[in-house]
């Protein structure tokens, strides 16, 4: 199995995998064409990799355009399972739209930018002048009822596994390990919080993923999911991401083509 890997850092469990930089694709345009896999490539090069040098593309070409904002995201997850998204509103920054916010919202609520990642972009909105200034700096405003919770999950899906989760808490608004969330190994995660991401991960195929996952009077809700996630939430997080990728590819390119999704699957 020949693979390339655009992103090295991501690859770093795999054995044997090419690094090409993103920038030199065109000049080794050929190398390109006799891979197996292509890994991890920037969100601009997709498209000429999938639609016209047809590669297989890990992670999945869904697992890009659905992740890719938090519009596209949301969009779909309403689809899909509107019951366990927390109620969103998607409007733009214009005078009309802010006074609506401001007519039908009451504070505090979430606010955020549409392409964002470890809590950055993410702010609590508790008054008017918030909200004008968060409006001032974002043409799309993406807003979000503020969900009572202390801590949330980050459920991780590579290929067709979950092959981790925990809870995250934090000191302040943010339960991200980036903004000094701590994690909590020591509390168990709801098997219903595990069966929608499983659903997602399937209905959607996305195939490399952190959920983020919020647990409410025992109902899960998602607040979004992330393409290119941290490895900081436990020890042997990247040996697992590594072995958990090797298997998916091996397994995909052995596999015949199949229109149905494979089952999902959990480990210990």
């Amino acid at each position: 199995m020949k693979l390339i890997t655009f992103d090295p850092f991501r690859t770093l469990g795999l054995p044997g995998v090419r690094y090409i930089k993103p920038e030199h694709m065109f000049a080794q345009r050929d190398e390109v064409l006799a891979a197996d896999w292509v890994l991890f490539p920037a969100y601009w090069q997709i498209h000429g990799l999938h639609y016209v040098l047809q590669r297989a593309l890990f992670p999945s070409l869904a697992t890009y355009h659905l992740g890719h904002d938090k519009v596209e995201m949301t969009r779909a997850l309403r689809l899909v399972c509107p019951d366990n998204l927390p109620e969103t509103e998607i409007l733009s920054s214009s005078h009309s739209d802010v006074s609506r916010i401001l007519d039908t919202w009451s504070f505090p609520f979430v606010a955020k930018r549409v392409r964002s990642s470890q809590g950055d972009g993410v702010f609590l909105v508790e008054n008017r002048q918030q909200l004008l200034d968060y409006a001032a700096n974002n043409e799309v405003l993406y807003i979000q009822k503020l969900l009572p919770i202390v801590r949330d999950l980050r459920v991780v899906v590579v290929g067709r596994r979950i092959i981790a989760s925990y809870w995250r808490e934090g000191t302040s608004f943010h339960n991200n390990l980036a903004r000094g969330a701590r994690i909590r190994t020591d509390l168990p995660v709801p098997d219903d919080a595990l069966a929608l991401v499983e659903n997602l991960a399937r209905r959607l195929n996305i195939d490399h993923a952190g959920f983020d996952v919020a647990w409410v009077d025992g109902q899960p809700y998602v607040l979004e999911f992330n393409r290119l996630f941290g490895n900081r939430g436990i020890p042997d997080l990247p040996r697992r991401v590594g072995a958990a990728m090797r298997t998916y590819l091996l397994g995909e390119s052995e596999s015949p083509p199949d229109d149905s999704p494979a089952p999902m699957t959990r480990s210990a």
